[in-house]
């Protein structure tokens, strides 16, 4: 008998945790044109309009400028007065595993991340995406509301996809699907230093030569297989890799050295791949931006806010990498850990005290993004045409201390701005309002 009441509290006990940490309801398809009016927008092209209007309608920006300019007949709109605001782009996170792992630290049930195997191009993260994650609406509070999903493993892990983070299932968060592959280049030396504490038993030259190989061979079948129009044997791995030949998939190469860089572009080049980008870069990539500028590689940047690569370095060297790469004219976005994914407006905050301005390290987490990931022909910033994914921020939302993100609409749909920190605020708020304490 003890033990059916055991199983009974247990599960009242989930039940109660559940509820208490559900995720806001998601938001319905914009039914009403708006405007938001009297705001400051950063448009993400440079500009910045004192006292300006935006609107949309149907998830789509119809009209963006200075507020005495309009001719919209605003009878016609929700009017939303944003004065004194400040209006952005919804912030772009690239190259994460969010929705994929909600606990990190090694639990299994927790984490979805990867298949076994080396070469597996035929897998897509999109299909293991929970937008149940409570972690979405908390970044989404800092002005993230598009996120690239890739998978991890070693060599091909699979394809990545760009969601947008307010839906009910991976489906419903498809904003563009399939649109990319990772390639993890493998190490050929062993790391020296403080970084010989992530060296994995196993790497080296002969292990990299047999890498290079299996590599070598997948990428020469997929060519094959991609001139064949009606292939009798249908390939699910080699069918995934075609996209790469075509221009229509990215390939997103991480590469742990310099000489691995130069080498896994080359070797992407050598096979026809049309488009590449150069993701992690840190100082090893900078140690070879002469190549990555001649042959027009786009870079993300890897955790900016970070100790340096190498025990001599500068300890800010991190903090000025985005505008080291932008003045090369090297297109530049940025990453962050995924311990932290909330921090990534203030990453671009911190790159713009080393020598990004303000506006240019607002494009390195929305318009440059969305050109790296080959969205921005409808996102990465406020234009006419483009999908109405805005953020309404009451301080400069690149700033920890001021930032306080009050709106936000992706495809124009004004999505629940609560998450679990704040309800655990509110909880305990009401529990010292109510003891006097």
């Amino acid at each position: 008998m003890k033990k059916y009441i055991y199983l009974t509290v247990l599960l009242l006990a989930c039940t109660g945790i559940r509820g208490a940490a559900q995720n806001p309801v998601v938001a319905p398809a914009q039914k009403r044109p708006v405007i938001l009016a009297g705001g400051t927008i950063h448009t993400a092209t440079g500009k910045v309009i004192e006292n300006g209007l935006i609107a949309f309608s149907g998830g789509k920006i119809t009209w963006v400028g200075k507020a005495g300019e309009s001719t919209l007949n605003r009878p016609d709109y929700q009017v939303i007065d944003v004065s004194g605001k400040q209006v952005y782009p919804g912030l772009i996170f690239p190259n994460t595993t969010l929705g994929l792992i909600e606990i990190g630290n090694g639990l299994d049930v927790a984490d979805d991340t990867r298949e076994s195997g080396d070469l597996n191009p035929d897998v897509r993260a999109i299909a293991a995406y929970n937008t149940d994650s409570q972690v979405i609406p908390v970044i989404r509070s800092n002005g993230i509301l598009l996120a690239q999903i890739v998978p991890q493993g070693t060599l091909l892990p699979g394809t990545t996809s760009v969601v947008q983070l307010d839906a009910w299932n991976w489906k419903d968060a498809v904003y563009r699907a399939d649109n990319g592959m990772a390639l993890n280049w493998p190490r050929k030396s062993v790391p020296q230093g403080r970084r010989m504490f992530y060296f994995q038993e196993g790497e080296g030259r002969n292990n990299y030569e047999k890498n290079v190989e299996a590599l070598e061979k997948i990428f020469t079948d997929a060519i094959a297989y991609s001139e064949v129009t009606s292939p009798k044997d249908f390939n699910l791995r080699l069918e995934a890799m075609k996209g790469l030949f075509d221009g229509s998939k990215v390939l997103f190469v991480s590469a742990p050295e310099p000489k691995g860089i130069i080498e896994s572009i080359l070797f992407a080049g050598r096979y026809g791949v049309k488009k590449i980008v150069l993701v992690g870069a840190d100082e090893k990539a900078w140690a070879v931006r002469d190549f990555l500028k001649e042959h027009k590689i786009p870079v993300l940047l890897s955790d900016p806010i970070s100790l340096p690569e190498y025990d001599y370095s500068d300890t800010k060297e991190p903090f000025r990498l985005a505008a080291m790469f932008e003045r090369e004219g090297i297109l530049t976005g940025l990453c962050y850990s995924a311990e932290a994914y909330g921090n990534l407006p203030f990453a671009a905050g911190e790159a713009a005290a080393y020598g990004l301005t303000r506006e240019e390290a607002l494009q390195t987490v929305t318009l440059n993004t969305a050109k790296i990931l080959g969205i921005d022909d409808i996102t990465g910033s406020l234009e006419e045409g483009k999908d109405a994914n805005i953020v309404v921020s009451a301080g400069d939302l690149l700033d920890m201390r001021t930032s306080n993100v009050e709106l936000a609409f992706i495809c124009g749909r004004q999505i629940s701005l609560d998450n679990k920190h704040k309800q655990l605020f509110r909880r305990f708020e009401a529990k010292y309002e109510n003891t006097g304490k």
